[in-house]
C-alpha cells in the first residue's frame, strides 16, 4: 500500500501532515486544541481523516460537558475506579449499558444528566453503591404503597 500526499483543492499544492490550532466554540464557550491532519501552507485548507476527527470530536465533548454542567471523561474514571468497579459493572450497574462507560471514559459519548448526577451522588456517598448491587431490595422505601 502507497502513501498518498493529498493535494489542495484550492491551490493544487501538496499537502503535509501536521498538528495545527483548532478553536471550537460552544454556546458562547471556547475550547483550542492540537488537530492533526493535512495541511495546505499556501491556502487555510486542511484535509482530516475520521482518525483525526476523533481528536475534535472528543474535544467538543469535553466542552460541552463544561458548559452544561457535565462530568469529564477524567471525573467519571476517577469516580468509577473509587468505586471499584470495571467499566462493563458501572454500566450495568449506573446505566448505558456494557460499553457506555468505556464510551464516556474515552470521551466518546457525553453522559447524560442521570448519569452525571448518580456519579456525583456515589462520589459523595461511596457506600451508597450497595443499593445499585441490591437492586434496591429493601433499602429504598416505597412511595407508592
Amino acid at each position: 500500500m502507497t502513501d498518498i500526499t493529498p493535494v489542495c483543492p484550492m491551490t493544487g499544492a501538496s499537502m503535509s501532515r501536521d498538528v495545527r490550532p483548532m478553536t471550537l466554540t460552544y454556546r458562547g464557550s471556547s475550547i483550542t486544541f492540537d488537530m492533526p491532519g493535512w495541511y495546505c501552507d499556501e491556502s487555510d485548507e486542511s484535509i482530516h481523516t475520521s482518525e483525526d476527527m476523533k481528536v475534535s470530536d472528543r474535544m467538543l465533548n469535553i466542552l460541552k460537558a463544561r458548559v452544561e454542567g457535565l462530568l469529564n471523561p477524567e471525573e467519571i474514571r476517577r469516580i468509577r475506579k473509587k468505586l471499584q468497579l470495571t467499566q462493563t459493572q458501572a454500566g450495568e450497574l449506573i446505566g448505558g449499558g456494557p460499553r457506555a462507560f468505556q464510551k464516556y471514559e474515552a470521551g466518546d459519548l457525553l453522559p447524560s444528566r442521570a448519569i452525571t448526577s448518580a456519579l456525583i451522588l456515589l462520589d459523595r456517598d461511596p457506600a451508597a453503591i450497595a443499593i445499585l448491587k441490591n437492586g434496591r431490595s429493601n433499602s429504598v422505601p416505597n412511595s407508592f404503597s
